[in-house]
């Protein structure tokens, strides 16, 4: 009997067919049990008198068995098979050092045969991936890997990859492989290429998807050749002619870049201009020949004709009689002979005469005229301009000189008189007709100073615009920010007469060269703000080694910028200054930098540039570079750059194609009081930074001056068209603006070059009675075929008091300087926490890449690579980017969607921190 849990004990043999050991036809193989199902074990063999199972080395009980006996019909040997079945929780009993086993042992009558052993494992396969293949985006040609860890499985999972749902069959397309470790290779990335990706994992109990993977194969755009030249534009003299390339070559496809550089090249080019020929003086008459003739001659050379021009028209000889008609002829008098030449002769010199006499007349006529209207003008003069130069309107404009104030009239500010650009001009409609590209603007010094040589160009259609003549000699004269004989700068002492309007840049006002602010950091870090202007510096914790002190300095040049613009270049935020130079930083600190381009379209490049100690500029890198020395995150409005050594940056901007945006701050001013009927609204458009339009604040505030308008922001396209700007809606018979004053033009080459100069535009508005004190009105300030703004002006001018509205949404700190774990949204433990957690590189990827991904940090990732603690770095860019916000919701969301850590950083409890970061963020509703 065989062996039972009971310790009954099997024989040693058993009698059978003398000479032969038991053989195995079947022994048991290996098996797994699905879900409940219980798994059959057979092994047959002969010659047998008994077959036995012995599973984890323990005999089975011989009820479990199942026996069946036959007879080998050609050997004429017993042969017995045995059946057992093995049930799940037999399996899940077991608890040993190797899987379930189970082996055969047969008897014959010489000895016993003992089978292999047959596992048994229950079968499962887990639902989630260990890697769930991830979407990528490859430019065309290029190599794609796509990751796949099935879930585990007993037995091992088998995988398959789909492509859109349908099976991918490796044997028959030879670029692509998906034998290597479960990954999907395609080596060289097509078009067709372009879809969802799904890893299918299966076993003999069940199937898993993975996510889809999105691949996306893109285009990069390339040039096409350069047509030829284009004929000159001009038929002769300087002109231009152009080529052109499109970006077909081929064209961008599935979001691919556009191509760099110019669709468009432009030279100069110069052909010679027709000269049309011109006759030399006549020569002397010569000897009276036998015929009672002279003759004189005369030569087609003062000029030749050049260049294909024309010949000269008339004769090249003349004759004439030389005997007053007495010479005989054929024994003829010479005037009977030729009597038909000599009468229309006279006729000619006749008319000849009439013609110089009415020519003469006429000049005599308009000589008077000019000198008649010329003495009224000036009799009736109030304002001391003498009109030296006027010329027919061409363009769309004319000019006019302004002589020196004559003797009686006191100066501009102090006299009720000014010069009115409207008398005696006519117009022909109310279109603004756009200015020439070459116009100057004028300063405020050109404005208060009679004395300067003005030139003012009225266009025909109540458009003005005001230059200054010889610029540089100009400036010459008056420094920008002086008045000449002791005239007040403010904005309120206008007089009733001065309604002429100006355009000037704001480089002329007294104002201070730099901001300016300092703070003391030592190990702990801290921040150091420059309020209301959007500039920011932020020293992490350990960037200074301990017991080392340093006074940080920050300052805003507020003068003339040092970086001149080359070719298109355009400077996009202010020159930003941060020191001691020679100071050394073991961690990257992060400064934040204002800009107002508009980087939501890829129109434009960027760059950062850094002024070297011999005060050239030299670029440091471009924001879309990779780059292991800084790093530059570009937000909407403002530019994060982490750097590792001291200096003054800024940024500009080369504009890719005319669809390049620059945005601008339109705003309105006007006075609270008025002691005439006069009243200026003034009208900035600065760079949309927060430190140029603290400028134009200040200076209002200094000068009495009230915002009266919410600013909006301007789209300024790089587009070649003017700024436009104008007044609409006066009041009728209330208020009255002059003719030609109502709108006003600025070229697009001031506007888009102003270098950080706000641009001031005034209107003179003057009320018909004192009693008029509300105005109501709007200001348009559009660009020619591009964006528009209304400003809506209402405004109390008596009131001495009125509600302001804020020049700022928010203050950035009443203490520039933040040392210490309150300058830090992130308490100190936390931080420690987040880098020991995702700095350690993990299988599944859920490490610092990750939390950058999450933080919106996509780009240049080998900056962080090259960091002690990439982590830190990551969180650094964070503080930067969100000191503005309340909480830290942002980033808690980022942990979350990671996975890897159950910090709640919305609910810190003072087991998590130490008792200072606690109070913290107690303090700060964390």
């Amino acid at each position: 009997s065989a062996g039972t849990d009971n310790g009954e004990v099997l024989p040693e043999s058993i009698p059978s067919a003398p000479g032969t050991l038991p053989h195995f036809i079947e022994e048991p193989d290996d098996a797994y049990i699905i879900k409940s199902n219980p798994i059959a074990l057979r092994c047959k063999a002969r010659p047998a008198m008994q077959i036995f199972f012995k599973c984890n080395g323990e005999w089975v009980h011989q009820n479990e068995h199942v026996s069946e006996e036959s007879l080998d019909e050609s050997s004429g040997l017993k042969v017995r098979e045995v059946f057992i079945n093995v049930t799940r929780q037999q399996v899940e009993d077991f608890h040993g050092p190797e899987d379930y086993w189970c082996q055969c042992v047969a008897w014959s009558h010489l000895g016993t045969s003992k089978s292999r052993k047959a596992s048994v494992r229950i079968a499962y396969l887990r639902k989630n991936f260990e890697q769930d293949p991830q979407g990528r985006e490859v430019p065309i040609e290029g190599m794609i890997v796509l990751h796949c860890r099935p879930p585990e499985g007993v037995p091992a999972a088998e995988v398959e990859w789909l492509k859109n749902e349908e099976p991918i069959d490796s044997e028959q397309d030879e670029n692509i492989d998906t034998r290597a470790d479960h990954n999907l290779i395609i080596r060289q990335a097509r078009l067709s290429d372009s879809g969802n990706y799904t890893c299918m994992a299966a076993n003999i109990v069940a199937k898993r998807r993975s996510l889809s993977a999105t691949v996306v194969v893109y285009v990069n755009g390339g040039w096409s050749s350069w047509t030829e030249w284009s004929a000159c534009n001009v038929p002769c003299g300087r002109g231009w002619q152009k080529r052109s390339r499109t970006c077909t070559n081929p064209a961008p496809l599935n979001g691919g870049a556009f191509c760099e550089g110019m669709s468009v090249q432009k030279i100069t080019c110069t052909s010679l201009c027709p000269v049309d020929g011109s006759w030399e003086v006549w020569s002397e008459w010569s000897v009276c020949s036998p015929e009672c003739e002279h003759l004189r001659i005369r030569e087609c050379t003062a000029p030749p004709p050049r260049n294909g021009g024309k010949f000269c028209e008339g004769l090249s000889q003349e004759s004439e009689n030389c005997t007053d008609g007495l010479c005989i002829l054929d024994k003829k008098p010479l005037h009977e002979i030729k009597p038909q030449r000599w009468s229309r002769r006279g006729i000619e010199n006749a008319s000849d005469i009439a013609l110089y006499s009415g020519l003469g007349a006429a000049v005599v006529a308009v000589a008077v005229l000019v000198i008649g209207v010329t003495l009224y003008r000036r009799s009736q003069s109030d304002y001391g301009v003498d009109v030296i130069d006027s010329s027919a309107l061409t363009g769309g404009f004319q000019t006019f000189n302004f002589k020196t104030v004559r003797q009686g009239n006191s100066l501009l500010l102090n006299s009720s008189m000014q010069p009115d650009l409207t008398v005696s001009r006519t117009y022909s409609g109310p279109i603004c007709l756009q200015d020439p590209l070459d116009k100057e603007l004028m300063t405020e010094s050109s404005l208060f100073n009679p004395l300067s040589d003005i030139k003012v160009k009225v266009q025909s259609s109540f458009v003005v615009s005001l230059g200054v003549s010889e610029r540089a000699e100009y400036h010459g004269k008056n420094h920008p920010g002086t008045f000449p004989h002791g005239n007040n700068r403010g904005f309120s002492t206008m007089h009733p007469r001065n309604k002429t309007p100006y355009i000037q840049n704001l480089s002329s006002l007294p104002t201070r060269t730099e901001l300016r602010t300092t703070g003391v950091f030592g190990h702990l870090g801290g921040r150091l703000v420059m309020p209301n202007t959007g500039v920011s510096l932020l020293i992490p914790h350990g960037a200074i080694p301990e017991e080392n002190s340093w006074e940080i300095y920050m300052s805003i040049n507020q003068g003339e910028p040092s970086l001149q613009s080359d070719g298109s270049e355009v400077l996009l935020s202010p020159e930003v200054t941060c020191g001691p130079p020679d100071m050394i930083v073991t961690t990257p600190f992060a400064l934040t930098i204002p800009h107002c381009a508009d980087v939501s379209s890829e129109h434009w490049t960027i760059h950062l540039k850094k002024r070297t100690q011999q005060g050239k500029w030299e670029e440091v890198m471009s924001v879309e570079d990779e780059s292991t020395s800084c790093y530059c995150l570009l937000d909407p409005f403002a530019c994060h750059v982490l750097l590792d050594s001291f200096g003054t940056y800024a940024l500009t901007g080369e504009p890719i194609t005319d669809c390049a945006v620059k945005q601008l701050k339109v705003a309105v001013f006007g006075c609270m009081s008025c002691n005439s009927l006069d009243y200026n609204l003034r009208v900035y458009c600065v760079d949309n930074t927060p430190c140029a339009f603290q400028e134009v604040v200040s200076d209002e505030r200094h000068h009495g001056g009230q915002l009266l308008e919410e600013p909006k922001l301007l789209h300024f396209k790089g587009n070649t068209f003017s700024l436009q700007i104008s007044v609409l809606d006066i009041p009728p018979f209330l208020w009255r603006i002059k003719p030609f004053t109502a709108c006003q033009e600025v070229p697009f080459s001031r506007v888009w070059c102003s270098n950080r100069q706000p641009l001031h535009c005034a209107f003179s508005l003057e009320r018909y009675t004192p009693t008029t004190t509300q105005l109501s009105c709007k200001i348009c300030i559009r660009q020619l075929k591009g964006h528009e703004q209304i400003l809506q002006v209402q405004t109390s001018i008596l009131e001495s008091e009125r509600e302001t509205i804020t020049f700022f949404a928010q203050e950035d700190s009443t203490f520039p300087a933040q040392t210490g774990p309150k300058a830090f949204k992130i308490p100190y433990s936390i931080r420690q926490r987040i880098c020991a957690t995702f700095d350690t590189p993990n299988a599944k990827g859920k490490d610092w890449q990750m939390l950058a991904q999450k933080n919106s940090i996509n780009r240049n990732l080998s900056y962080f690579a090259t960091q002690s603690s990439p982590s830190a770095v990551i969180l650094n860019l964070w503080e930067a980017r969100h000191q503005h916000d309340g909480d830290l919701d942002s980033l808690a969301c980022a942990l979350e969607e990671i996975g890897r850590t159950h910090m709640k950083l919305s609910n810190i409890t003072e087991s998590q921190l130490d008792e200072a970061d606690f109070n913290y963020s107690r303090q700060n509703g964390l």
